[in-house]
């Protein structure tokens, strides 16, 4: 069984570290966690038994600028020193900064641990893998703290202000489960992608702050208008994943404006504006529904309740399709252009039906034109 000793197991990189060494390994590893409140003597211990040291822990707020040397530089040097001390060379990962290249107390804090590690590396022989971390964001950030992604996602998804002090600044994002892969590889011994000296991960992100703020701000509001953003952008699907995370736990519901008649029901669900839109029809028993068709907008229907039957007549052709569906075998039925077609609940109960369209509706172009089958 493997060691891992993970420090700073309780920030907001060690949390995420800790949860995927457990999904990866399961019962392979043994995860040492250490954070600020583990006595030394513990943390002496774990050192002398470790197979892994994953450093995360670090001061980057302090009230004091004397905390960066003692909860980076010293910190650092001490667990290095442990580990040459009492023989137990295995190793070590250290959560740096690109602020290490800076000439300021935190940066010259960071530098000097990551100089204690690469020493480490050359007395001993162990590999050491030193990571200048850009901007991270994701699930359990801590808002309000050094994060402007973290502090936009918690404050918008609440109703609260934000500010923009600048909307040109450019920031250099990683997402949280892209560093965690990166750091569980080098657990795993594995090759790790790097710039000279330093381990990289991959990808970074780079976007101006008040765009970051206008993304958020489109995720509130697809509640409303239902058009959820356009997810082959990876940053925008990472964005909006954490944005979900940030919601109140009464809020993680919201209702739909329901289109009912005597006929049933008719729901827009999601709406894109590269993919289409997906709706919720329900019928009631013996209900005929459309009776129209289509230039351009094409359409899926998948049934998945009740029981029915979906017809078809090329617009210029006396020759009617019939396809029966059930909600008992689930089967997609494609809805040509230039058939004009209906769909008749056949059964007793409330027919549901799943739709798809390949554009979203617009009402000054909907593409709908009435004809009974």
């Amino acid at each position: 069984m493997k060691k891992i000793l993970v420090t700073g197991a309780k920030g907001f990189l060690g949390k995420n570290l800790v949860c995927e060494i457990k999904n990866i390994f399961k019962e392979n590893a043994e995860i040492l966690e250490v954070d600020i409140d583990t006595p030394q003597s513990e943390l002496d211990r774990y050192l002398e038994q470790c197979d892994f040291v994953a450093h995360l822990a670090g001061v980057n707020r302090p009230k004091d600028t004397d905390e960066f040397v003692t909860g980076n530089k010293e910190l650092t040097e001490y667990i290095v020193q442990k580990l040459e001390s009492c023989g137990n060379l295995v190793p070590v990962m250290i959560s740096s900064s690109t602020q290490a290249e800076l000439d300021n107390p935190y940066g010259a804090s960071k530098k000097a641990a990551e100089n204690a590690v690469f020493d480490y590396s050359k007395k001993t022989g162990m590999k050491v893998f030193v990571y200048r971390f850009p901007n991270l964001f994701g699930k359990w950030c801590r808002p309000n703290y050094n994060s402007a992604v973290s502090t936009f996602c918690h404050n918008i998804a609440n109703g609260l202000d934000i500010t923009v002090n600048d909307p040109d600044f450019l920031l250099r994002l990683a997402y949280i489960d892209d560093v965690v892969k990166s750091v569980v590889s080098a657990i795993n011994g594995h090759e790790i992608v790097k710039s000279g000296d330093f381990c990289t991960v991959e990808p970074v992100y780079e976007i101006k702050l008040g765009e970051v703020a206008e993304l958020i701000y489109s995720f509130k509001k697809s509640r409303e208008n239902l058009f959820v953003p356009d997810m082959s952008h990876g940053l925008a699907k990472k964005l909006y994943s954490t944005y979900l995370s940030y919601l109140p736990t009464d809020e993680f519901s919201y209702p739909l404006k329901m289109n009912v008649d005597n006929r049933g029901s008719f729901t827009e669900f999601i709406k894109t504006a590269q993919n289409g839109q997906v709706s919720i029809n329900i019928s009631k028993p013996h209900i005929t529904k459309g009776n129209h068709w289509h230039h351009t907008k094409n359409e899926k229907f998948l049934v998945v309740s009740g029981t029915g039957v979906i017809r078809f007549r090329k617009t210029d052709s006396d020759e009617i399709l019939e396809y029966f569906v059930s909600g008992e075998k689930l089967e997609v039925v494609d809805i040509p252009v230039g058939y004009t077609h209906n769909i008749e609940n056949t059964g007793d109960n409330d027919m549901v039906t799943v739709m798809w369209a390949n554009e979203s509706f617009d009402p000054q172009n909907p593409d709908t034109y009435f004809l009974e089958i």
